[in-house]
């Protein structure tokens, strides 16, 4: 079973289904991001983090076991929800309550529903939207010909890329494909990714 360190790592990173880019523009006060017209506030990434740092101790993972401070962490997750979800609304697919349900089912690359979704910075006890927001993304992936269809996949990375994102530099720096580069006010620095050998 690949460990939950390696996949933050990799997250951390900026290693994910696809890539973040963001911008430099200031953001409004209170604000922890804003992603395209919608805004993430400091309070709701807040409460995100405590309902992560729980979910993390009773699976008894440490969060000196991530290779970034939990506020960074989430935040990236937020992001990438939001902009799944925006681009899920642009191009008009629905995800029903079954496809949620079977989603939050599905044992995944860890081989447990839970641990995939906190190897994805979301506490399973607040994943239905996160799950809604991915389902409609692989569902957008596949109006445009599927995840094996290099012209889809550019599609939507192109598309994923279009949505302006603006973060709060109290959170950090983040680099296109190096992820977080400080720690903001909320924590000791990302590192590299290892890849693991095999």
């Amino acid at each position: 079973m690949k460990s939950i360190r390696v996949a933050v790592a990799a997250a951390a990173a900026g290693v994910s289904f696809l890539g973040l880019a963001a911008c430099s523009t200031p953001v409004e006060a209170g604000a922890a991001a804003i992603v395209g017209d919608q805004r993430i506030s400091s309070s709701d990434l807040n409460a995100n983090v405590k309902s992560y740092q729980a979910a993390l101790e009773r699976a008894n993972i440490g969060p000196d076991q991530l290779t970034a401070p939990v506020a960074q962490f989430v935040l990236f997750s937020m992001t990438n929800q939001l902009r799944y979800q925006q681009l899920a609304d642009k191009h008009g697919v629905t995800v029903s309550e079954t496809e949620i349900d079977t989603a939050l089912k599905d044992p995944g690359e860890f081989q447990d529903p839970q641990m995939n979704l906190l190897s994805k910075g979301v506490s399973p006890a607040d994943a239905r939207d996160y799950v809604k927001a991915e389902v409609g993304i692989r569902k957008v992936m596949d109006k445009f010909g599927g995840a094996g269809n290099q012209q889809a996949a550019a599609k939507v990375q192109q598309e994923f890329n279009s949505i302006k994102t603006v973060f709060s530099p109290r959170y950090g720096t983040l680099q296109q494909g190096q992820g977080f580069v400080d720690p903001g006010r909320f924590g000791k620095p990302a590192q590299t990714a290892q890849q693991p050998q095999g």
